[in-house]
């Protein structure tokens, strides 16, 4: 909840002994033959929103300008006494849609300030820490996602902090450069508002054989933060072969985020072309090679004959010029 100045001079007072250490109380006992794993968590009656069971996130709200207080409890269930670091971070997506953390904070994780950044904690002890969200008078309306980070032993391990600056909200999201290939639709997310949102998703395509894919709406496992971009897919593994298709995607969201988008696709059996192709190639080769062979073969033929013939009217033509030869010589004699 907001504080005022005398609650941060309060606060800035406890600084020195601002860790409350609870020994025994709440702290589980470990298995035996196992080491005992400590961890953070959100005090159960901290925050804009206390409960009495627990919580699994910190959860702030307050209008630009607003100091807020909450506690992160940290619980050290081993038999030697550990030390912690606490910091903030800012939250993000990463490419893929994950939650991440970003390694400079420059929005929410460089609001919380904590009344001890690093922390001893006694064997079986949980230790409650208070911390500070300042938000600055110039920050945007809307959710600021972040997270608090502890880390000891070589191990980090975050909670969320779900903060939301009082202003009007708006709840934006576009799907962009849709595209098919490989049997997988994929598309691109964003979030143009500045609200968290969890996108549902419907995929239709029709082609020209008629309906090839009807998905009904379903919730994407994406919490996409204000401001990110996403890639995402959807498998089809039973795609047509032959067909010309136009996927549409209809992306919803909370707070009436709305918009569609979609890609034309043209599905062609290129193996079985190419082999039918291949076929009629190898075909009409042999059809012009057997042509080209007996056409080789007539021609042959025909010069054969020719010779002969001219041959044998030689041989009588020589004949008969010798029998007048003989003829004239005897009527000399």
């Amino acid at each position: 909840m907001p504080s005022s100045p005398r609650a941060r001079a309060r606060l800035r007072a406890l600084c020195g002994a601002a860790v409350l250490l609870t020994a025994g109380a709440g702290v589980p006992a470990a298995a035996a033959g196992t080491a005992p794993a400590w961890s953070v968590a959100p005090s159960a009656g901290g925050g804009t929103r206390p409960t009495t069971d627990g919580r699994p996130y910190f959860y702030a709200e307050g209008v630009p300008g607003t100091v807020l207080q909450d506690k992160a409890a940290v619980t050290n269930p081993g038999g030697r006494p550990l030390t912690v670091k606490l910091r903030g971070a800012d939250a993000d997506n990463t490419g893929t849609g994950a939650l991440s953390l970003r390694t400079k904070s420059t929005d929410t994780g460089a609001w919380i300030t904590f009344a001890r950044r690093e922390v001893k904690i006694p064997a079986r002890t949980r230790a409650e820490v208070p911390f500070t969200v300042t938000v600055p008078a110039d920050a945007t309306p809307g959710d600021h996602p972040g997270a608090v980070v502890a880390s000891a032993d070589g191990r980090d391990t975050g909670v969320s902090v779900h903060l939301r600056v009082s202003g009007p909200t708006l709840s934006a999201l576009t799907v962009e450069r849709v595209r098919v290939t490989g049997g997988r639709i994929s598309y691109d997310l964003v979030n143009r508002g500045n609200t968290v949102l969890t996108p549902r998703l419907a995929v239709r395509a029709d082609g020209v054989l008629g309906r090839a894919l009807d998905r009904r709406p379903r919730t994407l496992p994406v919490e996409l933060l204000p401001g990110r971009r996403v890639t995402l897919s959807e498998p089809w593994k039973n795609a047509p072969a032959l067909d010309s298709v136009r996927v549409r995607l209809t992306v919803t969201a909370g707070g009436g985020a709305h918009d569609e988008a979609t890609a034309t696709k043209r599905f062609v059996p290129w193996a079985a072309v190419a082999g039918t192709c291949a076929v009629i190639l190898a075909a009409g080769g042999a059809a012009f090679w057997l042509v080209r062979r007996r056409r080789h073969a007539n021609g042959a033929d025909g010069g054969n004959s020719g010779s002969s013939e001219n041959g044998a009217d030689s041989g009588n033509h020589g004949s008969q010029e010798i029998q007048e030869i003989q003829e004239i010589q005897g009527s000399w004699s």
